[in-house]
């Protein structure tokens, strides 16, 4: 089921650097915002993702959009399950991106992550998770 289209149960994780596309001036923003308005409903992240959102929205100035945005998404623990997928990882990843990928790695509806870091995308594909990242060209993470 596309991840991009699909209705139904399955979420969409959002990591940090898509998180920070709903502020002004963030690459590719526009699309990102565009889409995610589609799919509000279906989008989680964990405590990790809010918090680099607040910071980017902190060095941005623009803390108003964040706390908006953290007000409706829906923000689920990182469980014991997703830190023993992150520690599977955690060899190819930097520790937050290992941190997003086993939050979405445990939450029984994630079927995609959106992220715009190109490690952390590699490694989703490789553990059969669909990458989304509005605004970038299909498979750009694999130039």
């Amino acid at each position: 089921m596309d991840p991009l289209t699909s209705a139904g149960a399955e979420r969409v994780y959002v990591d940090g650097s898509a998180l920070t596309r709903y502020l002004a001036g963030a690459p590719s923003g526009d699309a990102w915002r565009a889409w995610a308005a589609q799919t509000q409903d279906r989008l989680v992240t964990s405590p990790l993702g809010v918090s680099e959102l607040n910071r980017a929205a902190l060095l941005r100035g623009d803390r108003q959009t964040a706390h908006d945005v953290a007000g409706w998404l829906r923000v689920e623990r990182i469980s014991d399950q997703a830190v023993r997928h992150a520690s599977r990882a955690a060899a190819a990843l930097e520790p937050f991106a290992a941190l997003h990928l086993g939050a979405a790695l445990a939450h029984p509806d994630v079927r995609a992550l959106a992220t715009y870091d190109v490690h952390l995308a590699r490694v989703a594909v490789l553990y059969g998770l669909d990458v989304v990242a509005p605004g970038l060209p299909a498979d750009w993470y694999l130039d």
